[in-house]
């Protein structure tokens, strides 16, 4: 299976580069939809009139030509993900596609795929702070 890459961030809905422990590595992204009632226009979040920005917290997905609208939860039921990985387990290179719904994965949601390999499963997760980043004050300032 070979995974077309976007050749522009405008072309995503999610985009995402980790690494995953110290040899695991992780490119996944989420294509726009192209609109079901048109089939011309690509789906996306309903811009901001002021900024021309996509709106970050819209429940829904609007149509940049014909307008129709559908809801955030039933319009990303549909999405699919996709994966380019190193596994961080046995080291097999490898791409995979996943629904695009987030799950529960070691205590904390993320979107999970399964290694072609050795079938275990491999979690991108939300990017977390680092204890000792600079945004985090340390105990021994004081």
């Amino acid at each position: 299976m070979v995974l077309k890459f976007p050749n522009s961030m405008d072309e995503c809905l999610y985009f995402s580069r980790r690494t995953i422990g110290e040899k695991g590595r992780v490119t996944a992204w989420v294509f726009k939809m192209q609109c079901p009632k048109c089939k011309k226009g690509v789906m996306g979040k309903p811009k901001d009139e002021k900024t021309g920005r996509p709106k970050i917290r819209a429940t829904e997905y609007v149509c940049d030509s014909c307008g129709y609208s559908e809801e955030k939860a039933a319009h990303q039921e549909k999405l699919v993900m996709n994966v380019q990985y190193t596994c961080p387990f046995c080291g097999n290179e490898g791409e995979a596609t996943t629904a695009y719904k987030l799950k529960s994965f070691d205590g904390m949601k993320a979107y999970v795929f399964e290694c072609a390999k050795c079938h275990k499963k491999i979690g991108i997760t939300k990017k977390m702070k680092e204890k000792g980043s600079k945004d985090e004050p340390d105990d021994d300032d004081e």
